[in-house]
């Protein structure tokens, strides 16, 4: 619920929500023509993400709608199963949402590996820089990450034969340019436009004052735009084609809202997020937009910043966004049909790059190579493949690091030359140590006893309980003398 803010409080939020509205128009835009989607869609998600998302419980001050971050998984779906089914794929991706949080899974979202989400957003990152690149030129992008990489030498050529082409790249370059120099003008200048809405408006203005030959956003009007999934969009759902989509969809974008809800967090001191309610807020978010056959939706880190750094305090700055958002759609709707497609591709091809964290790649190498090598291995992953396999590559990888860094077994040999050798094995004896162990074994005296100490193992799994028992029966048939097993272990698993 909305709670009562006092005057001062709500001139606050009140000139918050226009930021954000701001921060959010482009970027609602940009995200929906990327998708390969009407861009009223995109306004859509961002007016639910105010109207719907923003008066219920979970984070009070972080805002919702399209992200970039998804950008790529949509515009996979939309080519693959058609516009019509993209609703039925949010749809089922919200009531997912929802039934983890019903089931208190929120909380344990933050469990997933840091890298694993780094190198989800960095690989997202890549792949929007890659495609948005043609698109920056008014140029068809190619299919998958690969061919995005194999075909930008062709792309090259293409800019430099093709007038418009050319033209459009400059139009989308500068966008980036004026995103990247905002920032170092003086505070009075740009803290009063965000950046996004004065790239876009500089390429707009650019693009009607010299008459320049660029592809602009299409224009079909908000109503006409929303088409509600029909019974027969669904059979993807019942012969289980659309499964892997929808669990792709929940997992990603719930990963990046509860991220992005820990961050906001550090941003302010006010109540902290409920991790299992904003889940299913976030469910009923896509759940609408479902219904609405619009694009999915999640926290956007970016429009939450600026919410928090322009002084809301409580949840009516992000329901009044929504309410902003959704007098421009319905009043001024033909105002889209003159951006340039080039300066939302160069808006998208900066976020692109903010998603990439190059500068904390090298101190991660030097202290965790570890997760550097994961947060690699997935954004790879997902420029060569797509979003579902690259995650669960880079969740395997992290799995697979995790297991191998906490089986550590440590064997003490004391032999003094003669009598009984002790052997003392401290730590977590499983598979993954096997041979090392074996090897340290099998190389002690065959014609002497042997203690084996298990006291200070704290966990032994059975292959390694299979492996010690059969070389100790190959010892005492070989040997003189028999080994003898002192001491319990912690836990032994079957």
């Amino acid at each position: 619920m909305l709670t009562n803010p006092g005057p001062a409080v709500l001139r606050r939020d009140v000139t918050a929500s226009l930021v954000v509205f701001l921060v959010a128009l482009p970027l609602c835009v940009g995200v929906a023509v990327a998708s390969g989607a009407p861009a009223e869609l995109g306004l859509v998600t961002g007016i639910v993400g105010g109207l719907v998302v923003g008066v219920l419980p979970g984070s009070s001050l972080q805002v919702s709608g399209p992200a970039a971050g998804l950008t790529v998984l949509v515009y996979e779906a939309v080519q693959t199963h058609g516009l019509g089914t993209l609703g039925v794929i949010v749809l089922a991706s919200g009531a997912l949402q929802l039934a983890l949080g019903l089931l208190g899974f929120g909380r344990w979202f933050r469990a997933i590996s840091v890298a694993v989400v780094q190198g989800m957003l960095a690989g997202i990152g890549l792949v929007l820089i890659l495609g948005q690149s043609y698109a920056m030129g008014d140029l068809k992008a190619p299919g998958g990450g690969l061919e995005k990489i194999a075909g930008l030498p062709g792309l090259v050529s293409g800019l430099v034969s093709d007038d418009q082409a050319w033209k459009a790249f400059a139009l989308g370059a500068g966008t980036v340019a004026v995103l990247v120099l905002w920032k170092k003008l003086p505070a009075r200048v740009c803290g009063l436009v965000p950046a996004p809405l004065a790239a876009v408006a500089l390429a707009t203005g650019v693009t009607a004052l010299f008459s320049l030959p660029v592809a602009k956003v299409e224009v079909q009007g908000l109503f006409e735009s929303i088409q509600p999934p029909g019974l027969g969009d669904f059979t993807g759902l019942v012969d289980g084609a659309l499964i892997g989509t929808v669990l792709a969809f929940a997992l990603i974008a719930s990963a990046e809202s509860l991220f992005s809800a820990a961050a906001v967090d550090r941003l302010h001191d006010g109540p902290r997020t409920d991790y299992d309610k904003e889940l299913m807020a976030q469910g009923a978010g896509n759940a609408v937009c479902g219904l609405l056959g619009a694009l999915p939706m999640t926290a956007v880190i970016v429009r939450s910043a600026a919410n928090v750094q322009a002084g809301a305090r409580t949840k009516v700055s992000r329901v009044l966004h929504g309410l902003w958002l959704l007098l421009f759609a319905a009043l001024f709707p033909a105002a889209l049909g003159v951006i340039p497609v080039a300066a939302l591709a160069g808006v998208l091809v900066h976020a692109g790059g903010k998603l990439v964290p190059l500068r904390e790649l090298r101190p991660l190498w030097r202290e965790h190579r570890g997760e550097a090598v994961v947060l690699a291995v997935t954004a790879v992953a997902i420029v060569a493949t797509n979003m579902f396999e690259g995650v669960l590559a880079g969740l395997l990888l992290a799995v697979a690091k995790t297991a191998w860094e906490t089986s550590r077994v440590q064997l003490d040999v004391k032999d003094a030359g003669e009598g009984t050798v002790h052997v003392r094995l401290t730590g977590s004896a499983t598979f993954l140590r096997l041979p090392h162990m074996l090897d340290a074994l099998e190389a002690l005296p065959k014609d002497r006893p042997i203690e084996l100490h298990l006291s200070g193992l704290r966990h032994l799994d059975h292959a390694c309980r299979t492996a010690l028992t059969n070389w100790a029966d190959r010892h005492n048939e070989e040997g003189t003398e028999p080994v003898r097993v002192r001491g319990e272990v912690a836990v032994v698993t079957g």
